[in-house]
């Protein structure tokens, strides 16, 4: 009898890149720039335009949908559980309009990149939501940026989301574990025992491959993604949401 699968964890882990000054008019222009003198300082503010979702936009979700696979002789008999894992990314494609659907392939290793507009690629999301609503999501600082990004960039695109990432309070949310509040205790801090630190670092002191080992990281997506260069992008972002993982295990072994 063919093993059944239940999925359990969703790892995700976002790219954003932001919009260009020449989106804004005027008047948002003037008010992105304020008290910016140099030209340094204005490069400053325009790259820091892929932080908000009022500013820029997703082109990348990377997912590990993990699920617990009940195996069963062919009589139907239990044989115990394991765990399995399938890697999805859904990838924008500014050559494709709402209309177009989705287009599928298959990177190296195994892992899907769904194309599609960025309309389509955040209804497809939260449709996979609706469908698993019993998944706990598994994030790193995806309290602080993943999820607010994903809620308000879906409100700001018309798309009601189909959950609230957002649920609950500082201390306490359902269904989600953020790692960078579960490592610093829920009391990150500049210095001492919970101080806050960034994914890569994380990833070295636990013993995981970085992601950037491989060459990419987030501050390179933006002109990535102006080359085209998309399936760079959605590996990397699939890199991230691996060792994301990787560092639950940990926790989940160590200290949970």
């Amino acid at each position: 009898m063919e093993p059944t699968a239940t999925p359990v964890y969703l790892v995700f882990d976002l790219e954003t890149v932001g919009f260009s000054l020449d989106y804004f008019d005027e008047t948002r222009q003037e008010y992105l720039l304020r008290g910016a003198v140099t030209d340094e300082e204005r490069d400053k503010k325009i790259d820091e335009f892929a932080l908000s979702p009022l500013t820029g936009r997703i082109v990348c979700i990377g997912m590990q949908l993990i699920s617990d696979v009940e195996e069963r002789d062919a009589g139907g008999n239990p044989q115990g559980r394991r765990r399995s894992s399938k890697s999805v990314a859904y990838m924008v494609d500014d050559s494709m309009t709402d209309n177009d659907g989705t287009k599928k392939m298959e990177l190296s290793d195994g892992s899907t990149v769904h194309y599609s507009s960025e309309t389509t690629m955040l209804i497809n999301f939260w449709k996979l939501l609706e469908q698993n609503r019993s998944l706990t999501l598994v994030s790193f600082n995806g309290r602080n940026f993943d999820a607010p990004w994903l809620m308000l960039r879906s409100a700001v695109l018309g798309i009601r989301p189909s959950r609230n990432l957002m649920e609950g309070t500082k201390f306490n949310y359902p269904n989600h574990i953020d790692l960078l509040d579960k490592l610093t205790f829920y009391q990150p801090s500049q210095q001492g025992a919970t101080r806050r630190f960034n994914f890569d670092f994380y990833t070295k002191a636990f013993g995981i491959v970085s992601p950037k080992q491989a060459g990419v990281d987030g501050s390179m997506v933006g002109v990535l993604f102006s080359e085209g260069r998309l399936e760079d992008i959605a590996a990397y972002c699939l890199r991230d949401v691996a060792a994301t993982w990787q560092l639950y295990e940990v926790w989940e072994r160590l200290l949970r």
